[in-house]
């Protein structure tokens, strides 16, 4: 079994690639030439890497004829929210562009393989009070340009599906976290602030946007088994759920945070922070893939963040 994994080098591509290699799978993962490589340092030997361009289709397609692998977990992407806002067309031509070519490689090249891609809550953007817990038929009322290129490569993946019969499979995933999440994610960003305070080089404040926005977190560590599982158990061309099934407001998750501290912290709002428009909850139904695969959760979100909170511990 051979898998293919973009983006390998990233938050959730490592673990991707650590969650393969225990379950002695043969790892190829993309990197650019200006990707970070602290994630996969202590794998790097384990697995084989290919400088890919997703955006440019000749390297895309290169890749995939030398490599034919039997599972592509499609999980580079531009996936901050705020990002998209300064980059609209960049964070869509990237994030649509790169999906595409591996899409019209497979088809080229008619490859029998398993295609995951990471699609995002953020696709169901404004949500009336009544349609919470989330479910997959839910309207799709994007809020950002990030959700607009989640949606874009959610339709194509069906498309694609219904059109050439590529075997797609399209999880839309709530907030995930854990250990090496980008530090400008709010988890991230908050458990960072804490450990800088903690070793005095940084003021005891920490700075916030919206507390109140109210999110599904799932651990990063789950996240990358339902993705398997997606792949092992999902029907071709479905899209599926992947949340904890409960949430918590900002204000919440930063309390059980600082809780995890000796140190007295102050919290101070930071208007630069706050983005033109924000989604107010997302919580989601996993009943579907629960029933398609067997996954549930289960790392606590206590643990989850103070896993986090140690990895920023020992790199501040």
């Amino acid at each position: 079994m051979k898998a293919l994994v973009t983006g390998i080098s990233g938050f959730v591509g490592s673990h991707m690639a650590e969650y393969l290699l225990d379950n002695n799978v043969e790892v190829i993962g993309t990197i650019r030439n200006r990707s970070r490589m602290e994630h996969i340092l202590h794998i790097q030997d384990q697995v084989h890497l290919v400088e890919c361009e997703l955006r440019d289709p000749f390297s895309v397609e290169s890749l995939l004829t030398q490599e034919r692998p039997d599972l592509i977990f499609h999980l580079a992407a531009q996936s901050f929210v705020p990002t998209s806002w300064n980059s609209p067309v960049d964070t869509i031509h990237n994030n649509v562009a790169g999906q595409l070519n591996i899409f019209e490689a497979v088809r080229r090249l008619d490859l029998d393989c398993r295609i995951q891609i990471a699609c995002s809550s953020e696709e169901y953007g404004h949500v009336e009070p009544d349609e919470t817990p989330i479910r997959e038929e839910n309207p799709l009322r994007p809020l950002s340009p990030y959700a607009v290129s989640k949606a874009a490569q959610d339709y194509l993946g069906y498309q694609y599906f219904k059109s050439y019969g590529l075997h797609v499979i399209r999880t839309r995933t709530f907030n995930h976290t854990g250990p090496r999440r980008g530090e400008q994610f709010v988890t991230s960003n908050f458990a960072k602030q804490i450990a800088e305070i903690e070793k005095g080089i940084r003021h005891s404040k920490v700075s916030v946007g919206n507390l109140n926005a109210k999110r599904d977190f799932t651990d990063v560590r789950d996240v990358v088994r339902a993705y398997w599982l997606a792949l092992e158990h999902g029907e071709a061309g479905d899209c599926y759920n992947i949340a904890s099934g409960s949430c918590v407001t900002i204000r919440e998750m930063l309390d059980m945070l600082l809780s995890m501290s000796t140190v007295s912290i102050d919290i101070v709002p930071d208007p630069s922070r706050m983005r033109p428009s924000d989604v107010e909850i997302l919580l989601g139904d996993m009943t579907k893939f629960s029933n398609q695969t067997g996954w549930k959760p289960e790392i606590p979100f206590e643990q989850t963040l103070r896993d986090l909170l140690n990895y920023w511990r020992e790199r501040v």
